[in-house]
């Protein structure tokens, strides 16, 4: 990767469970301020609190411009369902949306719904390919010129621009079309974590943006470089993923350092002031390591205006991130390409 390569930055908005929309609708204005990609918003059946598509729903007409990613679990929930949420918080953005593909683990949550009990990783994470694999077919279903809206014929949709998808996965089927049409960004953006196994193949393969964690850019500069090869090998073109390391940080102007070891999950822990997060994230960017940080502040209430005003007011100063958004959509701000639609460019056969 050349130093020159746009450098991307994301932020997560998690912290202890909040049950207003306001207080994140405020963190992603904040975000966008900053002109960063995207913000992230966790979720899981394991813990209380709003859900987070929802609540990204609820941002989405208080901001403008920065992208919208909650996490989505596949376990236990319905793929086609699945694929309409995420169409729809495209839509109401205006083509800013994406989605964190994660699964459920514990014998504890799989209670919660009680229609099968826990499963290894490894097929949660083949499960969730899947998913990923119909939900982009789904989105697909509708070719983008598929609505007619002719008044004088009464002809609202053109039917042979309508495809079923009659996807058999291992554990659910899906026939489709979509009940929503084509998304603004063709298909959403989607994120998965690759830093470990089994996801690692799944983000590989599914996946435009895939996030690591790393404590050094020689740890993290190897990690994409194994993603891009795995994505090649199924075909991809391994340009087409942005590999950014997930750095929890705490700019509480402790002594700064990186701490290999966390005292929170979720990647190597940061402690120091902006500037220095500024150095660090300079540093990595000119060893070419990744694409970007996708950075997760133990108080976003505190942090987050301490990165946008600290750090990235830096990083700008410095000419190696933007000061405005050049685009509109979650893929502009990540150059990627709309994707083409699949059914469209072989004559509507799945």
């Amino acid at each position: 990767m050349s130093p020159t390569r746009p450098l991307h930055l994301a932020v997560a908005l998690d912290g202890p469970a909040r049950y207003d929309a306001e207080y994140y609708a405020g963190l992603a204005r904040l975000a966008e301020q900053g002109a960063l990609d995207f913000v992230t918003l966790g979720d899981s059946f394991a813990r209380p609190g709003l859900d987070a598509l929802a609540v990204l729903s609820r941002v989405a007409p208080t901001t403008e411009r920065i992208g919208l990613v909650p996490t989505v679990t596949t376990t236990h929930t319905e793929p086609f369902h699945v694929s309409t949420a995420v169409a729809t918080l495209d839509w109401v953005s205006r083509g800013r949306a994406g989605w964190q593909v994660d699964v459920s683990t514990t014998e504890a949550e799989a209670r919660l719904f009680g229609r099968r009990p826990a499963t290894p990783g490894d097929a949660l994470w083949r499960e969730a390919g899947e998913v990923a694999d119909v939900a982009a077919r789904l989105w697909d279903s509708w070719e983008d010129d598929a609505e007619i809206r002719d008044i004088s014929t009464g002809r609202f949709i053109d039917r042979d621009k309508l495809h079923r998808v009659d996807f058999q996965g291992g554990t659910f089927s899906v026939r489709g079309p979509s009940i929503v049409p084509r998304p603004p960004q063709g298909r959403p953006v989607t994120v998965a974590d690759g830093t470990g196994e089994p996801g690692r193949d799944a983000a590989a393969r599914h996946a435009d943006v895939v996030l690591v964690r790393a404590d050094a850019p020689e740890q993290a500069a190897a990690l994409r470089d194994d993603i891009r090869r795995r994505a090649e090998a199924q075909g991809r073109d391994p340009d087409t993923l942005r590999v950014l390391v997930s750095l929890v940080v705490d700019l509480g102007e402790s002594e700064p350092g990186l701490d290999s070891e966390p005292r929170l999950a979720g990647g190597p822990h940061y402690s120091g002031g902006p500037v220095d997060l500024a150095e660090l994230i300079t540093q990595w960017h000119a060893e070419a390591a990744v694409d970007g940080f996708h950075l997760a502040p133990i108080a976003p209430h505190r942090d987050l205006e301490r990165i946008v005003n600290g750090t990235v007011a830096l990083l700008q100063h410095r000419s190696l991130f933007r000061t405005f958004y050049p685009g509109g959509t979650l893929r502009e701000h990540l150059v990627l390409a709309r994707p083409a639609n699949q059914y469209a460019l072989s004559g509507g056969t799945s």
